[in-house]
């Protein structure tokens, strides 16, 4: 057989034209192939291939140089990226950035100018809001605090929807709009999809007025699927999905791909978003798996576990990377943002544990060392430190901590101690009855223990902005902002109080209606029974107002609030935020509170904007000019 099919193509020599020669096609024309065939005769027909596959041999061994000039040629001719660069084929580097930044200028003006409703002068709203956009933009990619929401969101007219199935203590809960994903200690991974605004929900599809009133909204979320944990697959080590009943974190990658959990049984489990389906279970872990937290934009995972130690992992290769060590005690809790950073909380150490992951070094804050003060008021009184349970990332350089004595602590990594300290974050619960703690007939009074302040069980913040949000069992999720110089912590009120007051207020004039109803019969009948009808309003005044009093002591949310989590409605949050709490009877890692009048469920929080007037500068010259006159 002949040499050319037998050596690699990299050794095969060949006579290459010269500089000054450029390689040349054969290109047969009418004119010639008649000539050809008309002097060569019969013959020349019998074999027209032998020429052509000359010429493909040659195209072949031609070199890589033509062949990357027709691709070229291709990629131009189809794709806008080729004519774009011909376009700017001679410009330098400092033109080719000033292009480049103007393009970003244009795709930014184009976003505020849609997201700005009510701009009544354009040149100047342009100009304010797109240097404004450019300093987030820049405030974001060094991982700084750059939005100020507190002042922008009404927190008092949150509206609330609360769902419900037939399941254990929800444990945690995870969104990737407009999904939303809950796990509970009976082992159920379950997918929920939130419903849109009520301004979305039923858009008009014709230009006609419909005769019909639209619908009412839907407010209570669907469930799309679900999964459960099965313990009869105990002990098959292929089985790759959760064996133990309890799941005790959930978190869903950004991109909507991966859904991880992890559970009571050792295992860290990635599903499908789409169907919940297991895809790979990792056992590296020696104990329970208690927190999970993304790497903000990617899909790098942080896993903390009972077993004192914090795991990286990669779920685009699906692999282990890496291992931290140094807590001392089971880790709760853990979170992390863009940077290759994690923070998390060791419990009964009482540390909390800055990870630096590619510099492969940690900084430890140590709490729990504030000064012993007596307190004349005993519901003021703490009679432990706490263990740290929650933690959350505010930026890059700050973040908080919530322990079990109900302290909410503010902290930043260039300083050991807690840069601010509230106390009793969520109140006291109320003390207990001398009957109640003694078996005595005639108990005394010394014997009541001191009251105990509500531990932090739930703790979250919006990324890069000055919002937290925490929770306990007092029944509401309390809102704080961060203080414009970031070295305080100050409140801010509860979810949707305004709207619980309202409830409050529609419930108690339906019973005063049914009064009047009550007392217009009642006059109808003989006077005798006057006296006893006044006394029996009197008495259902005194139970209403105390009914009154017991709900506002209640709350909104009836139970445990064991996770709390947060997604942006519109374009960077122009239509509000959605907040869904998940709740329960039981404390997320163990049984030491119990709430008997406790739901095992979840809310959904709708937090509008602050209602912004159009012409408001006009309205205000206005009211000027007649206080003038």
């Amino acid at each position: 057989m002949s040499s050319f099919f037998t050596a690699p193509a990299g050794e095969k020599k060949r006579k290459r034209a010269s500089a000054n020669e450029a390689p040349q096609k054969r290109v047969a024309t009418g004119k010639s192939t008649a000539k050809s065939s008309s002097v060569r005769g019969p013959a020349a027909k019998s074999r027209p291939a032998a020429p052509k596959k000359a010429v493909e041999r040659d195209e072949s061994i031609s070199g890589s140089d033509i062949d990357s000039d027709d691709g070229d040629h291709i990629e131009r001719e189809d794709g806008s990226e080729g004519e774009e660069e011909s376009d700017h084929e001679g410009e330098t580097a400092a033109e080719k950035r000033l292009r480049l930044a103007q393009r970003y200028l244009d795709k930014a003006r184009q976003e505020v100018e849609l997201e700005d409703e009510y701009a009544f002068d354009a040149e100047q709203i342009d100009r304010d809001l797109l240097a404004e956009r450019l300093q987030e933009d820049v405030a974001e990619a060094k991982g700084k605090v750059y939005r100020q929401l507190a002042s922008k969101l009404d927190f008092d007219k949150a509206a609330h929807t609360q769902f419900r199935w037939n399941s254990g203590t929800v444990t945690s809960v995870s969104v990737c709009a407009p999904y939303a994903y809950t796990t509970t200690k009976d082992g159920y991974l379950t997918k929920w999809k939130l419903q849109d605004l009520p301004k979305n929900q039923w858009p008009q599809t014709t230009k006609k007025k419909p005769k019909k009133p639209p619908a009412p909204p839907k407010k209570k979320p669907e469930r799309v699927c679900f999964n459960r944990a099965n313990p009869i697959k105990a002990k098959d080590k292929t089985y790759q999905g959760h064996t133990n009943a309890a799941i005790l974190t959930v978190r869903a990658s950004a991109d909507g791909k991966f859904v991880v959990t992890g559970g009571a049984d050792k295992r860290m489990v990635v599903h499908d978003a789409e169907t919940l389906k297991p895809l790979r279970a990792f056992t590296q872990h020696r104990d329970a798996v208690t927190s999970l937290a993304f790497r903000r934009g990617t899909n790098q995972i942080f896993s903390a576990s009972k077993d004192r130690t914090v795991k990286v992992w990669s779920l685009d290769e699906l692999a282990y990377v890496e291992t931290l060590f140094g807590h001392q005690d089971e880790i709760p809790d853990i979170d992390a943002l863009a940077g290759e950073r994690c923070v998390s909380v060791g419990a009964r150490d009482r540390t909390a544990r800055y990870w630096k992951v590619p510099e492969e070094s940690q900084l430890v804050f140590r709490g729990g060392v504030s000064e012993k003060k007596s307190h004349k008021n005993r519901d003021q009184a703490v009679n432990h430190d706490g263990t740290m349970d929650q933690v959350a990332m505010i930026d890059d350089e700050l973040f908080v901590t919530g322990d079990s004595a109900g302290t909410l602590s503010l902290w930043g990594i260039n300083r050991k101690k807690a840069l601010f300290t509230q106390p009793c974050a969520h109140g006291i619960d109320p003390p207990l009855k001398p009957t109640e703690v003694s078996a005595d007939a005639n108990p005394d009074e010394s014997v009541v223990p001191t009251p105990q302040p509500r531990a932090i069980t739930a703790l979250r913040t919006i990324p890069y902005s000055d919002v937290i949000l925490s929770g306990s069992w007092d029944g509401f999720v309390r809102v704080w902002r961060l203080s414009e110089d970031k070295k305080k912590i100050l409140p801010v009120g509860v979810l949707g109080s305004s709207t619980a007051l309202q409830q409050l207020d529609q419930a108690e004039a339906q019973k005063q209606k049914e009064e009047a109803k009550q007392k217009a019969k009642a006059e109808k009948e003989p006077a005798t029974a006057s006296s006893g009808e006044e006394q029996a309003d009197d008495e259902a005044s005194v139970d209403g107002s105390q009914d009154k009093k017991k709900k506002q002591e209640s709350g909104l949310i009836r139970g445990i609030i064991n996770d709390i989590a947060i997604f942006e409605r519109g374009n960077r949050g122009r239509d509000g935020i959605c907040i869904v709490v998940a709740t329960g009877k039981e404390m997320r890692l163990g049984r030491w509170k119990y709430m008997k009048e406790g739901r095992n469920g979840a809310t959904i929080f709708e937090v509008p904007k602050v209602a912004r007037r159009a012409g408001a500068k006009g309205e205000e010259s206005d009211e000027e000019e007649e206080e003038e006159e």
